[in-house]
């Protein structure tokens, strides 16, 4: 009885919490077809000014790979009226900061001011926007930028390219199947020509979301929004493509050595749904029982209990078109990645064989209640919130409703989505291994067992 109640209280009580947390927003679209939303927060003088694009390392040519997330740099270079150079100077000197980020979907740039700054947030937003300069020495610089970038988090970094190789192994036909920062060869071979027909196929109002968030004259934002978004031609809206791949059928195997590594890695990645599917949300709740936290699943038995591995943990790496969800791990001693594999395989076959309990449920939806409530904390996480539920997921409302989608997960879902997609014939296994240990460089342990 004591239990009961203490879940009650526990429900009561997150419930309250969330409906406290309830987003309220207002939308519109501008003549020129950019579409606009406005939250209103007025418990800080701070203000964020977003624009999300609808562009990503998926919409670049498979021989331009990198584009996406060379414009993310490129932008800033500046425009008619800021001068090269200028950007961040104007930003700190007026007490805010901003950034930008790049993913296979979309590309996001934002800045947060104090709020009496709310009209030269807008204007530089617009002024990306519609005054970009796309000269050769913004591309030679930034081109010298992103090489920089690479080296340090991908070439040199240990275990830096294992995304990447996860990537080009588990899609053959999407362009999900290559990295986001894509090809340094293709961004050499690429002509200012190119660049300047990128952005003028990819950054149109009609390919943006413009989200302001934070202390609001509404009146006001309205009027500055028309000002400096209003004048800007609507272009035409890109026409996306469809990507379909074939259901893996029969295990994928990869290896790749890293010589920044000492210890071997090894990977299991499912190809899963859109992360816009009820299969994605219990597939997220499954990564959360078997790996967050010390006393998840896979944790407590291999790495606490056993001593199997130095590092192991899992998530669904959701996308808009398709997911990934994967199991990584780090062996230590005499254990293999054979090992790890065979032990997160048999957790994997209770999940699918027999029902978690409900207090384990419990515990579930109460940590999604609480990343609800911290998601929707600050006016950033709002901003961004707010601009990827409409641009990915098709419909904002989310940024209140999708907690009730986790909240109506049943056991049995967990249960049979597991069965549905974690299944060894439905994966790919990738040996990431150091580059040096040629002694089991040709034939380790774990792709005997593949074979």
């Amino acid at each position: 009885m004591k239990k009961s109640l203490i879940a009650l209280s526990s429900v009561l009580m997150l419930g309250g919490t969330a409906h406290a947390q309830k987003v309220a927003f207002e939308e519109y679209d501008l003549a020129n077809g950019m579409h606009v939303v406005l939250h209103n927060d007025q418990s800080a003088p701070v203000v964020i000014t977003s624009v999300m694009y609808h562009v990503g390392s998926k919409d670049e040519n498979p021989e331009r790979t990198g584009f996406a997330h060379f414009f993310e740099h490129l932008l800033f270079e500046g425009t008619e009226n800021i001068k090269r150079g200028e950007w961040f100077k104007i930003v700190t000197g007026n007490g805010g900061t901003n950034n930008a980020n790049t993913s296979d979907d979309r590309t996001y740039y934002f800045e947060v001011f104090p709020s009496n700054n709310l009209e030269l947030g807008l204007w530089m937003e617009s002024e990306r926007l519609m005054h970009p300069v796309i000269n050769q020495i913004g591309v030679d610089t930034q081109n010298e930028v992103v090489k920089e970038e690479k080296r340090l988090r991908v070439d040199n970094q240990p275990y830096g390219s294992w995304i990447a190789q996860v990537k080009k192994n588990l899609f053959k036909n999407h362009p999900y199947r290559w990295a986001t920062i894509g090809s340094m060869e293709h961004l050499d071979a690429a002509t200012l020509e190119e660049f300047q027909a990128f952005n003028k196929k990819f950054y149109a109002p009609k390919n943006a979301v413009l989200v302001v968030a934070g202390q609001l004259d509404i009146a006001k934002t309205k009027e500055w929004i028309e000002k400096y978004f209003g004048p800007i031609p609507a272009g035409e809206k890109p026409v996306k493509q469809t990507f379909v791949e074939e259901p893996i059928t029969q295990q994928l195997n990869a290896r790749y050595e890293d010589p920044n590594i000492q210890k071997p890695m090894v990977v299991a990645a499912y190809r899963t749904p859109s992360m816009k599917t009820r299969d994605a949300r219990v597939l997220d709740m499954i990564s959360t029982l078997l790996s967050d936290g010390k006393s998840s699943r896979l944790y407590k038995k291999i790495v606490d209990e056993k001593k199997m591995a130095l590092q192991l943990s899992s998530f669904n790496y959701s996308q808009e078109d398709y997911s990934s969800y994967m199991i990584i791990g780090i062996p230590q001693g005499e254990f293999t990645s054979a090992d790890l594999i065979k032990e997160a395989d048999e957790e994997i076959v209770k999940l699918q064989t027999e029902l978690i309990s409900e207090n384990d449920l419990l515990k579930l939806k109460n940590k999604y209640e609480n990343n609800y409530v911290n998601g929707n904390s600050s006016v950033e996480g709002v901003a961004e919130n707010l601009a990827t539920y409409y641009m990915l997921y098709g419909d904002i409302n989310l940024i209140n409703t999708e907690i009730e989608i986790y909240r109506s997960i049943t056991r049995e879902e967990i249960r049979d989505i597991a069965k549905k997609y974690l299944n060894p014939n439905q994966r790919l296994i990738l040996d990431y291994v150091p580059a040096k240990d040629k002694a089991d460089s040709n034939e380790s342990e774990l792709a005997k067992q593949n074979k």
